[in-house]
This record gives structure tokens, sequence and C-alpha cells, in this order.
């Protein structure tokens, strides 16, 4: 009995490394946006679910493999920085848990699979797979997070690849411009997130010389491109339309709540304050929005409304 307890106790941290490995969290948080364009896909072109029961799994075995791939490979190169940030020293590729030579071949193994798998749907989601991956791992990771205040942009473009993945398998013409916007809100919801966890963790950022806007510029030119962003997306709100009225106004309301909380708190709360209730505000944006998006393209596929 007892070496049967210290059997699943093994299997519990091997898989608790791999999962902090190749940031099962973040793998996870993705999956409702690629949710979000793949049903809007199937609702737009008034699809039927049934038909698309294959794609729908391939493209989430494939996305699940090429964003494990990138948080493996970003774990892999981020050591040093990972050591010196208090919630990233205690990653296995830090601790030494893991060997560098297992993550390398970990993340080769899983850029291949998710590729592939996404290829089974159709060329273009495993080609948005491959950009998304390819962005992450060289324009960001490698060289944009240690060198510009711009890194946050830079990964923002890979950050959003999975609505445009979801509605890729489904369909694979990405000019329409519901998902168009979708991927405009996604790519710039992450900057006000970001921003908001670098005025958090400001001090760590700074001792890992990472060049985040707030710890380079200051909370205030943060706060001012923060606004910028949050206009773009009350503007980028009104593609949605092109789909449906109603989620035009979702995206509306939440983008015009989000500038409020931004320049109400500013004003009236400290800078670590503004910035939790940036970083929540965020949290709440993206899941109300996507989860909508989902909501109501299956209601129309079913024929519910």
């Amino acid at each position: 009995m007892r070496g049967e307890g210290n059997l699943t106790t093994q299997k519990q941290t091997v898989s608790k490394i791999l999962a902090q490995t190749i940031k099962a969290g973040i793998i996870t948080s993705n999956l409702i946006p690629l949710f979000a364009g793949l049903t809007l896909a199937l609702y737009t072109y008034q699809i039927s679910i049934f038909e698309k029961i294959p794609e729908m799994i391939f493209a989430l075995i494939g996305s699940i493999f090429v964003m494990g791939a990138a948080g493996a490979f970003n774990n892999l190169y981020d050591r040093d920085i990972d050591s010196i940030m208090e919630r990233t020293k205690n990653r296995p590729t830090v601790t030494g848990e893991i060997k560098p030579k297992a993550v390398l071949w970990l993340g080769l193994f899983m850029s291949i699979f998710g590729i592939v798998t996404l290829a089974l749907t159709t060329p273009l989601a495993a080609f948005l797979g491959f950009l998304g991956l390819f962005i992450y791992i060289v324009p960001y990771t490698m060289w944009s997070k240690r060198k510009t205040i711009y890194n946050t942009e830079v990964g923002s473009i890979s950050g959003a690849m999975p609505p445009l993945i979801g509605w890729a398998a489904i369909y694979p013409d990405i000019t329409h411009p519901a998902i168009l916007g979708l991927f405009v809100i996604t790519v710039i919801w992450q900057m006000p997130h970001f921003y908001a966890i670098a005025i958090w963790k400001h001090d760590e950022y700074k001792a890992a010389k990472v060049p985040m806007l707030p710890v380079v510029k200051g909370v205030k030119r943060t706060y001012q491109q923060t606004n910028v962003y949050l206009l773009v997306l009350i503007a980028t709100s009104f593609l949605l339309g092109t789909v449906s009225l109603g989620l035009m106004l979702v995206a509306l309301l939440l983008s015009v709540l989000w500038l409020i909380v931004s320049i109400f708190g500013y004003k009236n709360m400290d800078s670590e304050k503004w910035a939790k209730s940036m970083f929540i505000y965020s949290l709440l944006h993206m899941t109300i929005l996507f989860s909508t998006i989902i909501l109501y393209s299956l209601m129309g596929i079913f024929g519910i409304y």
C-alpha cells in the first residue's frame, strides 16, 4: 500500500511539473477565445455543429499542444529572468526539477504534433498556429521582452491567435469583419491587462530588467497609453455589428465601462489599487465578452432565438 501511495505522489509531482512547464493555466484561459472564434464562425456561416465535430476536436487538441509548446520554450529561454522574479522563481525550469534538454524536446514534440493536428482542420489554422508560436518565441521571448517597452504589443499578436485559429478551423477565410474585430479586441485587451500586472509587480520587473512600460516610463504614461488603447477597443466593438447588433452592444458597453474604470480609478486611487482594479476588470471583460459570444452563437446555431 505504501508503494502505491509513493507512486501516486510521484505521478502527481510529474504532472504538476509538466503543467507548470507548459503553463497549463494560460492554456486553459486561451480556450475561451478559441471557442469564441470557432462558434462565431459556425453561427456566421450557419454551419451545423455536428458537421464540424472532428474539426472542433482537432482545433482543441492542436491548440493545446501549440500553446503548451510556446509555454515550454518561453520557460526554457527565460530561466534567468524567472529566477529573479518572485512569482516565477519556483518554476520547474528554474528549480531544476526538469532538465533544459527535456523541455527542449517537449517543446519540439508539442510544436510538431500541435501544428500537424491543426492541419487536419484547415491549412490556414495550422499556419496561424505556427505563426503564433513563432511570434511568441522569437520576436517576443527572445527579443522584445528584453529590449523594448513595446514588448507587450509584440506578444499580443501571438496572444490573439486563438480566436483566429478557432474561426479558421471551421471556415478558412479570416477576412470577415467580425473575426478581424474579435482579433483586434483580443490584441488590444492585453495591453491594459499586462500593464496592470507590471505596475502591480513593478519591483520584480525592475529587478529582472524587463523593460515593461510602467517600469521605464512610469504610471502616468501607462495611464495615458492605456486610455488610448481603450478608445481603440471601443471603436473596434462596432466590427461585431456585422454579425450581431447584440454582440456589438455587449462589446461596446464592456469597453466603455473599462475606460470609466480607468479614468475614475486613476483619479481616486493610488497606482497599485488602480492597477489591481484594472487587472480584475480585464478578467471580467474577457470572460463576459467571450462567454457571451459563445452562448449567443450556440443559441443561433440551434435556432433558440
